[in-house]
């Protein structure tokens, strides 16, 4: 089993280029199923949950290639099967996103509930009220779930929470479906307007993305293209959030930094010094105050950095509290960062941060994804040595991420 090792580091300082999203390239992956002709795209991470979604194209027939480390070719004119691999999706949700483009493509689709990061309950009915609205048929068998159709119609489609897969899954299985379907209460994240400039380029009709009112014209049939996938906005806040834990002087390069105004404002309202200009965000010193955080959809401050700014938050002294209203399990890291020494009291959805005390080293457990880069970076101010373990739930996020760290002086290295 694989561990990280922090140990207190100096203030971080230099620049890092932020991968591409993973949240963008997982739906446009899955949407590749739709093209009948050669798609490339440039700038996917190299991460577990994109090879896991490249082995899931592959199981169904797809063609697909990685030309060069971030470079993947795709031809799915051989789709063969609309059964997605049990193990597979067992392992990560967004292996779900298959379903719509399967139905528009091959008229059926069979998958087995999906899995991912236990950060609370995720349900796939908004999905599967949107094929049913399409005009598909669904069905449970035990814990499998198929839904077919012969024509999908397009119609008018509520979501009664902006969900991103739900708002995903339909955009894709709308693109093939006869006449024109509005989804209503969309979600708007950065990731569904790059699906959709995807979507577009391959010969698809859809306007709207990034507002809650998304139209999809359906059309007969979908070509192929080249795409390069949007920067990391989740990544980018995370090395923002690293240099002014640290107080040092950080560049993060290859960010859209609209995509990230919440966490600007928050590190900007703690005291940090934060510059932007063309694709570059600099962060320069720490904070000095307190804050408050709450959680929302996009736009309103990312749950995914959440328990990275829990760690900041450590540092900051008084009282700082943050409200999660996204997901109704994502505190699971406070009781990781408590055994480091942190003061953080959890009640219902909020958390109350008394910061300004120092944190020791300790051996913790990576809870999810972004629990592990708090780690990691609680870690880098931690008197001693922090010992990270169940680090696969990092890796399934993170390109490279003890290089980059190590480039701006961290002192960090994974073990046996």
């Amino acid at each position: 089993m694989e561990k990280i090792i922090v140990k207190k580091s100096p203030a971080l300082r230099g620049s890092v280029r932020i991968s591409g999203s993973k949240n963008a390239a997982l739906p446009i992956l899955a949407a590749s199923i739709l093209g009948t002709e050669d798609i490339v795209l440039e700038d996917v991470p190299n991460l577990k949950d994109v090879e896991i979604m490249i082995e899931v194209l592959q199981k169904l027939g797809c063609s697909v290639k990685k030309t060069d480390e971030n470079k993947v070719e795709i031809n799915s004119k051989n789709l063969n099967s609309y059964e997605t691999d049990y193990e597979l999706m067992n392992k990560m949700r967004a292996s779900f996103l298959v379903m719509g483009p399967l139905l528009a493509r091959l008229g059926k689709t069979k998958s087995s509930l999906p899995g991912g990061c236990n950060i609370g309950s995720r349900p796939i009915d908004l999905h599967l009220k949107g094929f049913e609205a399409l005009g598909a048929q669904i069905k449970y068998e035990a814990d499998e779930i198929s839904a077919s159709c012969d024509n999908l119609k397009g119609t008018v489609i509520y979501l009664d929470f902006p969900s991103v897969g739900a708002t995903e899954n339909i955009i894709m299985a709308a693109t093939l479906a006869e006449g024109e379907t509005v989804i209503e209460n969309a979600a708007k994240e950065p990731e569904i307007v790059d699906l959709a400039n995807f979507l577009r380029k391959m010969g698809a009709k859809v306007s709207g993305a990034g507002t809650s009112t998304i139209t999809i014209r359906g059309v007969k049939e979908l070509k192929g293209c080249t795409h390069q996938i949007i920067p990391d906005r989740i990544e980018a806040g995370t090395f923002m959030v690293a240099g002014a834990i640290s107080g040092g002087d950080v560049v993060v390069k290859n960010v859209i930094s609209s995509h990230i105004k919440p966490v600007i404002a928050k590190l900007i309202e703690a005291g940090v010094e934060v510059e932007e200009s063309d694709d570059e965000i600099r962060v320069k010193g720490g904070g000095v105050c307190p804050i408050n955080i709450k959680t929302l959809p996009y736009p309103g401050f990312p749950t995914d950095m959440q328990a990275q700014f829990l760690s900041f938050m450590t540092t900051l002294p008084g009282e700082n509290t943050a409200i999660e209203t996204v997901f109704e399990n994502r505190f699971m890291h406070v009781a990781e960062l408590q055994k480091m020494g942190a003061d953080i009291s959890v009640s219902d959805r909020k958390a109350v941060i008394q910061g300004g005390k120092p944190l020791k080293g300790a051996c913790v457990r990576a809870t999810d994804l972004r629990a592990g880069a708090a780690l990691i970076l609680a870690g880098m101010i931690a008197e001693g040595e922090t010992e990270i373990s169940d680090i696969f739930h990092i890796d399934r996020g993170y390109e490279n991420i003890e290089e980059k760290f190590r480039n701006l002086g961290a002192i960090i290295e994974r073990i046996q």
